[in-house]
């Protein structure tokens, strides 16, 4: 099945080359199947290839998935284009209302120090919560 993507995201033109099946949401919003709704809360530096990577494993599933990218309002990403985040990411505070069937947090290279210095901790620690209730 395909996975349901923005049309002009990176990834889409690498998953062409490699023969796997995207959609835009245009195109999905026609059809008669109700995909499984997957938030991906990207919190690696390198965000473009970490889409890309998650998106060829999810791309092996039966199943017709929608990919939503979330960001954290008080973080700006130092690695990957402004214009990236804005046209692909939406903050969790305009996803909140919403309902997933999943949600996929990746890592961050934080190994040196501690969690309550992370300056997203509180935001994360919400979006946890809200996850129970929504995911």
């Amino acid at each position: 099945m395909p996975l349901i993507l923005p049309d002009n995201l990176p990834a889409v033109e690498a998953l062409k080359q490699e023969n796997i099946f995207t959609m835009g949401y245009k195109r999905a919003d026609s059809q008669q199947i109700r995909p499984l709704r997957l938030a991906v809360l990207n919190l690696m530096p390198i965000k473009i290839t970490t889409e890309t990577d998650f998106i060829r494993i999810l791309s092996n599933s039966a199943l017709q998935i929608q990919v939503e990218f979330m960001k954290i309002k008080s973080h700006t990403s130092k690695n990957t284009p402004v214009e990236h985040m804005l046209t692909f990411y939406r903050n969790f505070e305009d996803m909140k209302k919403e309902k997933y069937d999943g949600l996929i947090v990746t890592g961050a290279p934080l190994e040196f120090i501690d969690y309550e210095e992370v300056t997203y901790w509180d935001e994360l620690r919400e979006i946890f919560d809200w996850a129970s209730t929504h995911v």
